[in-house]
């Protein structure tokens, strides 16, 4: 049993009741490592034990990662017990895990496996629940952005840019109409007018028409989407989105070792879908979210599926 160390210090309460649940019903080591070394150290002495891993989406992550590095993910069945804000066990929630602590512990104990695809990349990353292009952006289909609100300017522990950084510059640049044009002083008057001298202030306020135009404007990107080697849209034609899921046995939502693909274009225009095993993504520096991590900016990158690659615990 690996307790992140942050589900430890923003719910020890939840993090009580597992471990008692668990406990209870099987014999347990408990670990509780101070970062990601300690992590890593921790799973690697599990010898014989099924790894379960108690925290947010990030931790399982870490789980999944490192046993795929050791090569011994197929071996493995992973078990895990959400504990964290909504926001940051979506994953888990998308994957089948129960959310409520109790639930979870117990399917630990009593539950089935389920087979899942995951995608990988050439520099040996994995996507679990899916990836979108851009990240950060407001999306149709709920965005990229999900969890707390760090401080701005911070980095992910990872190394990795934070998920809310391009999203915190889409709020600036909305922020900016609010403020006053050139040449205006405090209070939206220009320097030197006041009411005294029967400046007009009320040039200082933007038109909230202009406001909403601009809040409104959906970014575009030029990319090249290929599925096997088919494309999908090329570097002439903007793109508005990008989305890519692995397949998952039995779930009713993907065909096992094929990747769901979407591209989506500016307007009406109707999206494109495909299945392929592998997707290659090229153009200008992008920054893409895989689950819970922000990657890039990379030019180029590919994911293929390895299909039945891991399995979950979930309820039976």
């Amino acid at each position: 049993m690996v307790i992140d160390p942050v589900a430890r210090r923003t719910d020890g309460e939840s993090v009580r009741i597992a471990r008692d649940v668990l406990c209870a019903g099987a014999g347990a080591k408990i670990c509780l490592p101070e970062g990601p070394e300690e992590f890593a150290r921790a799973l690697a002495r599990r010898g014989q034990r099924r790894p379960v891993v108690i925290g947010d989406d990030r931790a399982l992550l870490r789980v999944v990662g490192l046993l795929h590095k050791e090569r011994e993910l197929d071996r493995v069945s992973v078990s895990m017990v959400p504990v964290g804000a909504p926001a940051t066990v979506s994953l888990s929630r998308a994957l089948g895990v129960p959310t409520d602590t109790v639930a979870a512990a117990r399917t630990v104990l009593d539950g089935g496996e389920r087979t899942l695809d995951l995608l990988t990349d050439e520099s040996d990353g994995i996507v679990l629940g899916g990836l979108r292009i851009p990240c950060g952006e407001a999306q149709e289909q709920g965005g990229c952005g999900s969890g707390a609100h760090p401080v701005p300017g911070a980095r992910a522990a990872d190394g990795h840019r934070p998920w809310w950084e391009p999203a915190a510059r889409t709020a600036r640049t909305a922020l900016g109409l609010l403020a006053p044009t050139a040449g205006l002083g405090l209070g939206g008057r220009r320097v030197g007018d006041s009411p005294a001298h029967g400046g007009p202030s009320a040039r200082a306020k933007p038109r909230v028409g202009e406001l909403l135009r601009a809040w409104g404007k959906v970014p575009t990107h030029r990319l090249r989407i290929e599925a096997d080697g088919v494309v999908l849209a090329d570097l002439d034609r903007p793109v508005r989105a990008v989305s890519v899921a692995p397949g998952a046995t039995g779930s009713g939502s993907g065909a096992l070792g094929l990747a769901q693909i979407e591209v989506r274009w500016p307007g009406e225009a109707r999206p494109v879908r495909a299945r392929a095993r592998a997707v290659t993504v090229s153009g200008a520096d992008f920054h893409y979210r895989a689950d819970a991590v922000v990657g890039g900016p990379v030019r180029t990158r590919t994911w293929t599926v390895q299909a039945g690659a891991w399995r979950l615990t979930v309820p039976r």
